[in-house]
């Protein structure tokens, strides 16, 4: 159940929480920001009801936003990690440049082409703390402004030395929060992304011995290379377009750089590492990913829910797009696609269904674009809602992102025999138009659009607006698509296995918590309660 929560109080530490079945390592989701990923794992606590779980959630920040979800009863606790902030730690440390010294080479693997054993060197060195490293040793001593100065020398000489200062405690300061984190007691850890709760699942695995699965719904760095792409606070270096070279390495190098090796941490201490569709597993094995270990499992929705929903008589050709808006999504393409589609059919509704507070700038510019192109009349922001109680009125949903993996939102809508327009992305074609090995083909459920175009957009909504047998065969194939393929029932079924098989397995002994070297091994902001 969603629902809007009062702000919790500053989380207390608690020691010896009870061992549970299942960890989860969640990073900016669940239970605090509504949406695809936080529903789906929502739908998987409750659907394993007779298993016990923790989450692990990593967040920014140093206070718990709004909880959206109300947690089942069979989560029995929850970790924050704040990213960015450590526990203070002691004062001083006779030994610490010696200390510092021993860490900075893994330090630097770890931004560069870093795995798991450069993980293990560093935990070793933060080991041998006994517990009191934190901010002041790793981060404001001396000591650590000698390193970093050693570490800005080695890698990045031709860059800004300000900028480099700042990315430095930005990295240090997020790995660091993982690393000192308390860990909680699982028979399995199971993290649903890389990047930092990719790297704490590696961190457990090495620690504790414990099986480590990853569901990776979006490829983590494939989303991080985006947003570092489009960043506009991180310097190039000169362009060649001005007959200069391009340094070397520059800070987005660093960046991407430094969560590429997150991932291959992460994929070098899962147990089985899962994704939603085909396409993705390239991604991940060019990140490192061992192909012996990939395993697709679909999203899976509720069909019997969502193809009961009943539809509703309404005035207006009504299109929606359910989703937080953010730029990813870009709902700016959404809105100048109504724009073309009002030409063909004046009419029209659209809704844009979602959560509005997580950019409030990028949302300020949306309505301002509604309004520059003179759609007040065809296009509603809703806020967040209550799919069973919209839905039974949208004709046909649109998805305008620029990145997803298996998007939930258009298998409930196909469970309810909408239609869907979506950009070429994740497994939208496969979903939509069908898979190669989809036998009997059952026909479009949709249509697929490249990304960014507000023409075509425009122009396959009023396609199915404007046709009623084209609609009515569109509804029909992507109703029985998910009945067939998507069905939650049988998607829940697989994960119980996958944690029973798991579960059940002894604790690995710490010589066999390292993968084997592919050519030799390469040379707390955080506190708990009880849920």
């Amino acid at each position: 159940m969603v629902r809007r929560m009062t702000r919790e109080p500053r989380m207390r530490r608690v020691g010896n929480l009870e061992p549970v079945d299942v960890c989860l390592v969640l990073e900016g989701t669940y239970p605090y920001v509504a949406g695809g990923v936080s529903t789906w794992v929502h739908d998987l606590i409750n659907a394993q009801s007779e298993l016990t779980f923790h989450i692990v959630s990593l967040l920014p920040g140093t206070e718990p936003p709004e909880r959206r979800y109300e947690m089942p009863d069979n989560v029995r606790g929850l970790n924050h990690v704040f990213l960015q902030q450590l526990p203070p730690g002691a004062r001083w440390m006779i030994d610490l440049r010696k200390r510092l010294a021993g860490m900075e080479e893994a330090l630097r693997a770890i931004q560069s082409e870093g795995d798991i054993f450069d993980l293990k060197r560093l935990m070793d060195e933060l080991a041998k703390g006994e517990g009191r490293y934190g901010r002041r040793l790793l981060m404001n001593s001396r000591p650590a402004w000698e390193m970093l100065l050693r570490m800005y020398g080695k890698d990045m000489p031709e860059g800004s030395f300000l900028d480099y200062f700042w990315t430095w405690r930005s990295l240090l300061g997020g790995l660091f929060s993982v690393m000192l984190s308390p860990m909680p007691q699982a028979k399995v850890f199971h993290t649903i992304s890389t990047g930092y709760a990719g790297l704490f699942a590696a961190r457990a695995k090495l620690e504790t011995g414990r099986p480590v699965l990853l569901t990776e719904h979006g490829i983590y760095t494939n989303e991080r290379r985006i947003e570092i792409a489009m960043a506009d606070w991180l310097y190039e270096g000169p362009s060649g377009s001005l007959g200069l070279d391009k340094p070397k390495r520059d800070l987005k190098d660093l960046w991407i750089d430094t969560f590429v090796a997150y991932s291959r941490c992460c994929y070098q201490a899962c147990d089985e590492i899962i994704t939603l569709y085909t396409g993705n597993q390239d991604l991940q094995r060019r990140d490192g990913a061992d192909p012996g270990k990939l395993r697709i499992i679909p999203n899976g929705v509720d069909y019997e829910r969502f193809s009961k929903i009943p539809r509703e008589p309404h005035d207006r050709p009504t299109v929606a797009l359910i989703g937080r808006v953010v730029p990813i999504k870009d709902i700016k393409t959404f809105i100048r696609s109504v724009a073309v589609l009002k030409q063909e059919v004046p009419d029209v509704l659209a809704w844009m269904m979602g959560p509005t507070e997580e950019d409030e700038d990028y949302y300020r510019e949306c309505v301002q674009m509604v309004e520059h192109l003179e759609l007040q009349d065809n296009f509603e922001f809703t806020g967040r809602v209550k799919l069973d109680e919209w839905l039974g009125r949208v004709d046909v949903m649109v998805l305008t992102s620029i990145s997803e993996a298996q998007p939930l939102v258009i298998l409930e809508g196909g469970a309810a025999g909408i239609p869907t327009v979506a950009t070429d992305v994740g497994s939208c074609r496969d979903m939509l138009l069908g898979m190669p090995t989809e036998d009997p083909p059952l026909g479009r459920g949709g249509a697929i659009t490249p990304l960014a175009n507000p023409t075509e957009t425009g122009r396959q909504l009023a396609a199915l607006l404007k046709d009623p047998e084209t609609m009515a065969r569109a509804r029909e194939a992507i109703r029985e698509r998910v009945r067939l393929y998507y069905n939650k029932v049988e998607i829940d079924r697989i994960y119980r296995d996958l944690y029973e098989t798991h579960m059940a397995l002894p604790d690995r002994p710490e010589a066999d918590r390292l993968p084997a070297p592919a050519g030799g091994e390469s040379g707390g902001g955080s506190e708990m309660e009880a849920a």
